[in-house]
């Protein structure tokens, strides 16, 4: 009897790994939707709030929180979330990172703009905290260009850093929870790493979510486009090395970007 090709189904059709379980809630049901932009507003809302808050509570407590303090916390931060909340919505916590992902075929288009107002949100209600809580110190942890920093250069230095940074979590993409502690080290490894040399130079945003909520709040504009044409070149040009590195994307990496909404166990009446 002739074998018969395996033709696997198309992307958008696979059920992403992590999802086959009798109790899971499919990422495509919509009645769900709201948990997963809940989660991407309080990951956010986490990150903002100490990648911003660092350099605010530096400023009030007078050079309590070192610069290398200030770039470790954030990573730490990330690692966190992954951890918490990775296996809801995907943990993207980043408009360059959503925008990523769909464009290399792992996330449904029409979820971003929910996923990016959802980020945006959790920055602002971040910085909002922050000012509410310790006023409007150390510019609300607003990144601007160093001193003698262009703008162009900002584009530049962002756009690099982005494209590690969404290279890594591509490259990492191959669960529900990414690839668990290997993912979250090595996404929050690289952030730290990349803060530790570019953070005087622009402030190592790599988020135009992470820039624009104490921007907006603060009202700290320097050259605040740079902080989301960067980061967004940078996710293009990451997908770019993903095709070139890995070809098509996989069914595993769907899984990562879409998370899983997985109950802890049976309902009672099963």
């Amino acid at each position: 009897m002739p074998s018969v090709p395996y033709r696997p189904e198309p992307l958008h059709l696979q059920e992403p790994i992590g999802l086959q379980t009798p109790w899971t809630r499919d990422f495509h049901d919509l009645s769900f939707e709201w948990r997963r932009l809940f989660s991407e507003m309080l990951g956010t809302f986490l990150l903002v709030l100490v990648a911003a808050g660092a350099p605010v509570v530096d400023a009030r407590s007078h050079g309590q929180v070192p610069l290398d303090a200030q770039v470790v916390a954030p990573a730490l931060m990330v690692i966190a979330v992954i951890y918490f909340m990775g296996t809801v919505s995907g943990a993207h916590l980043n408009p360059a990172v959503s925008l990523s992902f769909a464009l290399r075929g792992n996330f449904p288009w029409r979820r971003v703009p929910g996923y990016v107002a959802a980020q945006l949100c959790g920055s602002l209600l971040a910085a909002g905290f922050l000012r509410a809580t310790f006023g409007d110190v150390g510019n609300l942890g607003a990144t601007t260009p160093g001193a003698g920093t262009s703008a162009w250069t900002t584009v530049l230095v962002e756009l690099v850093l982005t494209a590690g940074l969404v290279s890594v979590i591509l490259g990492t993409a191959s669960g529900a929870r990414n690839v668990g502690a290997n993912a979250a080290l090595a996404v929050g490894g690289y952030i730290a790493l990349a803060g530790l040399w570019a953070a005087p130079v622009t402030g190592a945003s790599m988020n135009p979510a992470r820039s624009l909520g104490p921007a907006i709040v603060g009202g700290h504009w320097t050259d605040g486009w740079a902080y989301v044409v960067g980061p967004l070149a940078g996710g293009i040009v990451a997908v770019g090395c993903a095709w070139i590195l890995r070809g098509a994307p996989s069914r595993a990496a769907s899984a990562a970007a879409q998370g899983a909404l997985v109950d802890d166990g049976p309902p009672a009446s099963r």
